[in-house]
């Protein structure tokens, strides 16, 4: 065993296998509170890591402040006596793995800022003790476990694979979906922590699938992600040339998905938006300019999905212009149909463009009450959603369709507003009441 102490080695994979483990999770978002969640349906005691001193006490009083999260699981999981959140990070001792699900966003240049993980591995370490395994979940550059977290982790003299246990397993949570079922990747910094790693994620998953490094597990995360923004971008593209055309892009999206082989659907929007594709693509980037190699795909997708809102203000401006003075919906704020995750969305672009032109610009979006805090948008912070009655929507020049949730009555919304640019080819099949502009 290359010279690793048996008896924490052992312990630590009974503990797995017979779920006496306790697992951490450190970051209770979007990613950490399902995963915290999946660990304890599976029958491990858990802790929850938090910084911000709200959440705890609402998990604890079973309120949860994600859509994919019920309040009634909270409860339930509350009462077992089986999970607990703190933001004591000295607690991270009593776990025997420790899951790290932290934002990984963008710096002012695109560069990865990864001060959120460094802080988690500094964290770690200082409550490090043998016969832990350590596993970073966070989208990142290949070779961060190794060359980032490793080194924190083993600068009180502890060393992984002897003492302690490192891997690397990219989430895999997709917001809205209900989905629960997916298989995990890991990739680990040795054979031991590989097995132990991989014994922790088939508790939760339906297969795990083990590759030689943490680099290789790495970077298929953000090539999952570069997939999806190249093909987006692509689709983007041809809208615009497939309307110059007189084509109906969705149209033609349609009949080529029936394509059993050889073709996947992807669908045109206003921009691309959530944590993953307009953020994770740029990591990737970032590390091949650092061996001095081209990355022209994802820069070229980068660029087209982030001229998205443009474009539709342009449309807006074909057919109302001038926009100063001019009243403006948004409908939708949520980066994608159903949920209440505005991360990245391409509204805050677009409210940002139609104020510059002198619009004045509400929204309304029925999953989203208010606009969160933004760090490029702090003054929408706290703006309130109309509440969508036909009376709220009476007043307004223009309504752009963002995010086409099934929640909102699109017909009433043709009805009350005389022009919609529609962005997400909702009102295809529906009445048209209102002057509809694809965008």
């Amino acid at each position: 065993m290359s010279g690793t102490d048996a008896a924490p080695l052992d312990a630590l994979r009974r503990g797995l296998q017979s779920r006496r483990a306790r697992i951490g999770v450190i970051g209770l978002g979007y990613v950490g509170l399902p995963l915290a969640r999946a660990f304890h349906e599976a029958g491990f005691s858990v802790i929850g890591f938090d910084t911000d001193p709200e959440k705890p006490p609402l998990l604890a009083a079973a309120r949860s402040y994600i859509m994919d999260v019920a309040d009634g699981e909270l409860a339930a999981m509350a009462a077992s006596g089986r999970f607990e959140v703190t933001g004591d990070f000295i607690r991270l001792r009593d776990a025997d793995a420790i899951a790290i699900c932290v934002p990984t966003p963008l710096g002012p240049n695109r560069e990865p800022d990864l001060r959120f993980v460094e802080a988690s591995a500094r964290a770690i370490a200082a409550a490090l003790r043998p016969g832990q395994l350590v596993v970073l979940e966070s989208t990142t550059w290949p070779g961060t476990t190794e060359e980032v977290v490793k080194p924190v982790l083993e600068a009180g003299g502890l060393r992984s694979g002897r003492d302690f246990f490192l891997a690397y397993a990219p989430e895999r949570e997709s917001p809205g979906s209900g989905e629960r079922h997916i298989p995990r990747v890991v990739g680990a910094d040795g054979p031991e922590a590989l097995a132990l790693a991989s014994a922790l994620y088939e508790a939760v998953a339906p297969k795990v699938h083990a590759v030689s490094s943490p680099a290789a597990a790495e970077a298929a995360k953000l090539t999952e992600n570069v997939f999806r923004a190249v093909n987006i971008a692509l689709v983007n593209e041809l809208k615009g040339i497939y309307a110059a055309l007189g084509v109906d892009v969705w149209e033609v999206v349609a009949a080529a998905g029936t394509k059993p082989f050889g073709y996947m659907p992807f669908w045109p929007g206003p921009g691309w938006g959530g944590h993953c594709i307009p953020i994770d693509p740029f990591y990737l980037a970032w590390k091949a300019r650092s061996v001095g190699l081209p990355s022209r795909f994802i820069e070229l997708a980068g660029e087209i999905n982030a001229e998205m809102p443009a474009r539709v203000i342009v449309r807006l401006e074909e057919a109302l212009a001038p926009l100063a003075g001019t009243r403006i919906l948004l409908v939708g704020v949520a980066y994608k149909k159903n949920i209440d995750d505005t991360r990245e969305s391409p509204a805050f672009r677009l409210w940002e463009l139609l104020a510059r032109r002198g619009a004045e610009v509400a929204y309304f979006d029925p999953h989203v009450p208010a606009l969160p805090a933004t760090r490029a948008h702090p003054g929408l912070t706290g703006v309130p959603s109309l509440d969508g009655a036909a009376d709220a929507l009476v007043g307004f020049d223009a309504a752009i369709v963002v995010t086409d949730h099934d929640a909102v009555d699109w017909e009433g919304l043709a009805a009350a507003v005389p022009l919609v640019v529609d962005t997400r080819n909702v009102y295809d099949d529906r009445p048209r009441r209102a002057r509809i502009v694809k965008a």
